[in-house]
């Protein structure tokens, strides 16, 4: 028997408009000056008074900086089809990008790499993830496919982070920055929510916390049977990606700090046991 499917259904487009421009912070003088069009006009696209042209749609579109995600979704509100693509990253048409995510994780070694989507899921890691993984967790793997669910939860990585609170803090912030872009996004609301559920998370968390490391950029540090590791990170995304799955892509590389967890990273790289 065929499998059906029940197609998405979208708020009014005038109600999207309203909570994405609340969640922007623009007032609608602000965001009808920013489209070209009066205010009076935009108001009455709010209200569901007047239907706005797929041209109208992208200048809101542009006007509240949407990922394609987003821009996609106000196009269906409005009653038009969506613009990007979303393919599967093992997708044929794909094959390039995915050549291009592997070389900057292979590339990445002998230092830990790892590839995420939107809602922080660990969609690939490189041969050094792996080890600095295993040797930090005692041989352990993790409960998670889900960074910031290894992050959060006391019998996963947490146990092993020495400065778990200036982490969780750093990580629980690019969230927050998700879902200020996203409003709309119920997994990852979901996804915030369970996080306040972890034991010692305090409640004022679902707020986006206050910065409170002093260091020049946010460390992770390790505890090992080897001596703590020291890794800061970079942030690799596709430029002027054009399909969904591309502009959720994100690649985090972890660098040493410190000659130490250089050298750990290089002796595990050679063979040194765990």
């Amino acid at each position: 028997m065929a499998t059906t499917h029940t197609p998405k259904t979208y708020p009014p487009v005038g109600v999207l408009l309203r909570e994405w421009r609340s969640a922007r912070r623009m007032s609608q003088l602000d965001m009808a000056l920013e489209c070209g069009m009066s205010a009076r006009h935009l108001g009455f696209v709010e209200t569901g008074k007047a239907q706005p042209s797929r041209e109208a749609v992208g200048r809101f579109a542009d006007a509240l900086s949407l990922p394609l995600r987003e821009r996609n979704a106000l196009l269906l509100a409005a009653g038009f089809a969506g613009q990007h693509a979303e393919r599967d990253l093992a997708a044929p048409a794909m094959a390039r990008m995915r050549d291009a995510v592997d070389l900057i994780l292979e590339h990445q070694n002998p230092y830990p790499a790892f590839l995420l989507n939107r809602h922080f899921d660990v969609l690939a890691a490189n041969d050094a993830a792996v080890r600095v993984n295993r040797l930090v967790m005692g041989g352990r793997e993790s409960k998670h496919a889900n960074l910031l669910r290894q992050i959060f939860d006391p019998d996963d990585f947490r146990a092993v982070i020495a400065n778990w609170t200036d982490v969780a803090t750093g990580f629980l912030r690019r969230l927050h920055d998700h879902l200020a872009a996203t409003p709309g996004d119920e997994k990852g609301r979901a996804l915030l929510d369970e996080l306040l559920l972890y034991p010692g998370v305090p409640q004022e968390w679902r707020f986006r916390p206050i910065d409170s490391a002093t260091e020049a950029v946010l460390t992770l540090d390790f505890r090992s049977p080897r001596g703590n590791l020291r890794f800061f990170e970079t942030i690799t995304a596709f430029a002027a990606p054009l399909d969904v799955t591309l502009d959720e892509l994100r690649i985090d590389c972890a660098f040493p700090v410190d000659q130490l967890t250089a050298l750990i990273c290089a002796e595990l790289a050679a063979g040194a046991p765990l």
